[in-house]
């Protein structure tokens, strides 16, 4: 079964979506991240994604409170990422409560902290690999390097990384659909990962494309915008990603 994360990104204390990762160009969905992280528990989540964004353009966790906040309205699994990239950053977004951290720019620049990551973290530790164009993006988003993301996923298992999540920045946001040419590239480059879609779903037959790539380690989908603005339910993604719908 695709794990479905459905997707509270935090900006100004709200919960938001970005287009295409531009902060500038951000939508308010609920002034209260908190009650949203229940309601879609309530409605059958049992995972979450939850990004600190204001945290990812400071470098630093900004939402600590609200995301233990989140953590503890949220009875399932929480992945918290934005702004982690340091010891003491990581150690606080652990003392939240959530489940799962999830590191980008820092562990991809810095090995050292990548190797500490692994050691600290476990199974508790997921990548974020964000691109345009097939380009790693970095800090938060701003910064578009000449790495080519199927590359750098590769040298992250080596280093022993085992879940991914792989953004497609230019679809995120959009509702343009997934790229699934990139999930598929990922998938045969690095079948350790446990990979995680992000970017672009729009719709069940969005998901139904996912599930039907026929990826064994597609482990997830987050979806956001499309949850929001009632494109589809709760209930109605999890029945297509179990494979009943």
């Amino acid at each position: 079964m695709i794990t479905l994360y459905p997707a509270i990104d935090l900006q100004g204390g709200q919960a938001v979506r970005l287009r295409q990762g531009d902060f500038d160009q951000s939508t308010a969905f609920s002034d209260d991240p908190v009650d949203q992280a229940r309601r879609f528990a309530d409605d059958g989540a049992l995972s979450l994604h939850v990004v600190d964004l204001d945290g990812a353009r400071a470098g630093e966790p900004v939402h600590a409170a609200l995301v233990a906040s989140i953590a503890a309205a949220f009875p399932g699994t929480v992945h918290l990422g934005g702004g982690l990239r340091s010891r003491p950053a990581i150690e606080t977004a652990l003392a939240t409560g959530v489940n799962r951290v999830v590191l980008g720019t820092a562990v991809i620049d810095d090995h050292d902290l990548l190797a500490w990551a692994i050691d600290r973290l476990g199974d508790g530790l997921v990548v974020a690999l964000d691109a345009r164009q097939g380009k790693v993006a970095t800090h938060g988003w701003t910064q578009v390097s000449d790495r080519d993301a199927v590359e750098v996923a590769t040298g992250l298992v080596s280093m022993g990384v085992r879940r991914l999540a792989y953004t497609d920045i230019n679809r995120d946001g959009t509702l343009g659909g997934p790229n699934l040419a990139a999930m598929r590239r990922l998938a045969e480059a690095a079948p350790p990962l446990r990979l995680i879609a992000s970017g672009g779903i729009s719709s069940l037959d969005d998901l139904r494309r996912l599930r039907d790539l026929g990826i064994a380690n597609l482990d997830g989908v987050i979806v956001g915008r499309a949850l929001y603005e009632g494109r589809f339910t709760i209930g109605e993604a999890l029945r297509v990603l179990d494979d009943g719908g």
